[in-house]
């Protein structure tokens, strides 16, 4: 047990003074989503008892109860159910990409960029891996280099909250997901980001293919189809901020 201590002579976790205790929760908040968005195969279902675990020793607010919201939506769904759901939205929609340099420059420098952070950080990412899908940038920024990880996050903000404002339209709970790691990225104020943001859309919805696998498809969600599946209507982000502390960040 760490024997740090506070100004009032607190040891251990209570001691670790704020920063520290916020940059633990942002950590275990970006690696539950880096899990919560991997493709739900037999690793992620053994992994969600693990996660929930995590997640509901986060303190109470909107982060923990989305996280918590979609883990119990994945261990009450039907394994195929969930695995047609997380294709159908992901794999067959080029708006819903998971690849964040879908959102600035597809496949070209972005993506070279993104390899050149991970090299210069040690972090190896595995071959069957790309390394700009959102559940692996995720893990590098929680397990990898912190304040590297934030700047890549940083960098894909614009794309990071079109994807959550197209997944609530969708009607997804992986909605939830994607809100929560917005949530441990800085407040932002005013039109802070709008230029890069619509030079998303206009990018995103300008495209005529996109990533391997992602067209367009008329298929109904399966959270249409299953009563109770369709998250709530979305607060704005700064309303969800209020109930959260993420110690100055």
């Amino acid at each position: 047990m760490s024997t740090t201590t506070d100004s009032e002579g607190r040891s251990g976790w209570l001691g670790a003074g704020r920063a520290a205790r916020s940059a633990h929760r942002r950590a275990v908040t970006r690696q539950a989503a880096s899990v919560l968005l991997g493709y739900p195969d037999e690793t992620f279902f053994e992994r969600l008892p693990l996660v929930a675990r995590a997640v509901a020793e986060l303190p109470r607010g909107t982060v923990r109860a989305a996280l918590l919201g979609f883990c119990e939506h994945a261990s009450s769904t039907p394994e195929l159910e969930l695995c047609r759901h997380y294709t159908e939205v992901f794999d067959t929609r080029r708006r819903h990409a998971l690849r964040m340099t879908y959102y600035t420059d597809g496949r070209g420098p972005a993506l070279t960029d993104v390899r050149r952070v991970y090299t210069d950080a040690g972090w190896r990412v595995p071959v069957r891996e790309l390394p700009d899908h959102l559940a692996v940038l995720l893990e590098f920024a929680a397990r990898g280099d912190s304040d590297a990880g934030d700047d890549l996050l940083l960098r894909f903000r614009p794309g990071l909250e079109l994807l959550g404002e197209v997944l609530w339209e969708h009607g997804t709970p992986y909605a939830q997901v994607v809100d929560a790691v917005s949530l441990t990225l800085p407040s932002q104020s005013g039109q802070d980001g709008e230029p890069d943001r619509r030079m998303a859309v206009q990018g995103l919805l300008g495209e005529k293919g996109g990533p391997e696998g992602n067209g367009e498809s008329a298929v109904r969600p399966a959270a249409e189809v299953s009563e109770g599946r369709i998250p709530a209507p979305r607060e704005s982000q700064q309303e969800r901020r209020q109930d959260l502390d993420w110690g100055g960040r």
